[in-house]
């Protein structure tokens, strides 16, 4: 049998092969565990008090793993899985030991139209079925487009509910409007109310879940630990990946301003800045297509606290982004070619789990 060890190497030299463009040095100051085995997209996980984990694979299976078994949980709500959507990201109430809620991302055929559309919904966890379930949010219109769901959760530390739609393949449509669903980063209550002083609830035509717009298709968002800023990450075309800080109905530019071109190679604008419209922390170039995103807040690993983690699907790594003044200074490769990263949590035991496609969960571990 391979070891371990060789086997990573092995990996570690064919994703060099196959993805020598891009720049990222290879980080081996670090080993893994396999978590939970034999996972086909593990889009969002999160860990229960009891350090137990429901798991969303994207094909609208939902998974309790509890010591070493899966189970599957019932009542999970229908999906509409198609391209990039199906059951996607999940995150618990920052009080979940008192209210017990649990706070789902999928896409969803609800409504008049053919196709699907991005919708939120809380439910609580009794004898491994979900109960008392609320629809907080459903975008509309729905659309056979199978690409740009967006979709992940984070709350904020007020208790706000913050979402992501992408703009579903209808760049020149959805994410300059603010009519319109799509495109977006949203804001809510925990019950699905719409906050008094979200930016557009006094616009009469304005969807009044926006928070911010002129986004593409964001697949990462977390809290910042120490700034309590909500941070995202998103794809760009081909080019323009961008990390950005979500502000209070700030436009990010999309389609208007980008650092990428069409994956044809043709130009989709000549402008990578406007005034009035947000230049991104960060971004990348060639494309990584991120998922996934985690802020390193324990010692578990010497030297790498405060540094981000966002996960890769094309080039199938992890890449740590070392920041220092508000900037990303350097940029390494972890769990380079063990396949696609689909998410990206800190765990309570302060270990960082990661979520690769056809693999499982895997345990991050400084090397001993």
């Amino acid at each position: 049998m391979i070891s371990k060890r060789l086997y990573f190497l092995s990996l570690a030299f064919l994703s060099f092969l196959s993805c020598a463009q891009d720049k990222n040095p290879v980080n081996t100051n670090h080993d893994y565990e396999v978590v939970v085995p034999e996972l086909s997209i593990p889009w969002g996980f999160v860990f229960l008090p009891d350090n137990s984990m429901i798991i969303n694979e994207k094909e609208g299976k939902m998974i309790h793993f509890k010591d070493g078994k899966k189970t599957n949980i019932e009542g999970v709500p229908e999906v509409y899985n198609r391209g990039q959507g199906g059951l996607l990201d999940i995150a618990l109430h920052p009080k979940y030991k008192e209210n017990g809620w649990i706070y789902i991302s999928y896409a969803s055929s609800e409504g008049d139209d053919n196709g699907g559309h991005t919708a939120i919904l809380r439910a609580k966890l009794k004898n491994n079925k979900l109960v008392d379930k609320q629809l907080l949010y459903k975008a509309t219109p729905n659309t056979t487009r199978g690409q740009h769901f967006g979709s992940r959760i984070a709350f904020d530390n007020e208790g706000y509910l913050y979402f992501t739609i992408g703009e579903r393949g209808e760049e020149n449509v959805n994410p300059q409007d603010i009519t319109r669903d799509g495109g977006k980063v949203y804001r809510l209550h925990d019950d699905g109310s719409i906050p008094s002083d979200n930016p557009f609830v006094n616009n009469p035509n304005a969807k009044k879940a926006i928070y911010t717009y002129g986004n593409r298709n964001p697949q990462g968002m977390v809290l910042h630990p120490t700034t309590g800023e909500i941070w995202t990450h998103e794809h760009g075309p081909r080019g323009g990946d961008e990390i950005n800080i979500v502000k209070a109905g700030a436009n990010y530019g999309w389609p208007v301003i980008t650092y990428g071109i069409n994956y044809s190679g043709t130009k989709i604008t000549d402008e990578t800045a406007r005034p009035g419209m947000e230049q991104p922390l960060h971004y990348w170039d060639p494309s990584i297509a991120p998922s996934g995103m985690a802020f390193i807040s324990s010692d578990k690993y010497p030297g790498w606290k405060g540094d981000l983690l966002v996960g890769s699907l094309k080039f199938q790594y992890v890449d740590k982004c070392v920041l220092k003044d508000g900037k990303v200074v350097k940029e390494e490769r972890l769990l380079d070619g063990l396949g696609r990263v689909r998410t990206i949590n800190e765990g309570p035991d302060g270990y960082i789990y990661v979520g690769i496609e056809n693999l499982g969960i895997v345990k991050l571990l400084p090397k001993k």
